[in-house]
């Protein structure tokens, strides 16, 4: 990871003012396509959710804000963002998982099925990795979410949060929301415009 030089850093301002704020994050809730990537994963028998969370993640490290964490008062840039999201456990408890990006979607489906399998044979919550080079993340898939709110634990947070809501099928098309909480010292409202972009584009990427 870099240390960003905030002297010379063009939202220096923006961030010193929104990093004096008790709870910094604000909160977008916006629809994305996933048509093709639930045809792939159904035809590939590969899981919806590792194919649109493997979407995202691709996504996330496209977009350099959403590499940003706050360490010490300062500003890093992570070269690599993995995904921690909750992992329902048989009896409907859940553990926090840490599951290692990896490009290649194969390699990711591995990573999850690692992941998923430590979570099912433990009852602790928290996985034995817990670092800030990550993005937190729920899927809701029983839902159709229109809006999300996320827990802040009251002390300073830079990690973005993430929730997946209910694939519903519209007219042919199956439409899924997406909510995303982010820190505004870190993130304006046009880089979550170009994370949900590029969200779309990668999900639409996976070919039959």
């Amino acid at each position: 990871m870099k240390v960003l030089n905030l002297d010379t850093w063009d939202r220096k301002e923006h961030f010193e003012f929104f990093n004096t704020f008790s709870d910094p994050y604000f909160s977008v809730t916006s629809k994305l396509d996933v048509t093709q990537a639930k045809s792939y994963a159904s035809e590939k028998k590969i899981s919806f959710f590792a194919v649109y969370l493997h979407a995202c993640m691709q996504a996330i490290n496209s977009v350099e804000n959403f590499r940003y964490r706050i360490v010490d008062e300062k500003v890093v840039c992570y070269d690599i963002i993995h995904a921690s999201p909750t992992i329902l456990r048989p009896n409907k408890t859940f553990g926090f998982s840490f599951i290692h990006y990896n490009p290649n979607l194969q390699d990711f489906v591995v990573n999850i099925a690692k992941e998923k399998e430590r979570i099912f044979n433990s009852s602790s919550l928290f996985p034995p990795v817990n670092s800030l080079d990550c993005i937190y993340c729920s899927a809701m898939p029983w839902i159709a979410i229109t809006g999300h709110k996320e827990p802040v634990k009251g002390e300073k947070e830079s990690v973005p949060k993430l929730a997946f809501g209910k694939a519903v099928a519209v007219n042919g098309v199956y439409e899924m929301s997406v909510a995303v909480s982010v820190n505004h010292a870190l993130v304006d409202g046009y880089h979550l415009g170009c994370f949900f972009e590029k969200f779309q584009e990668y999900l639409n990427s996976y070919k039959l």
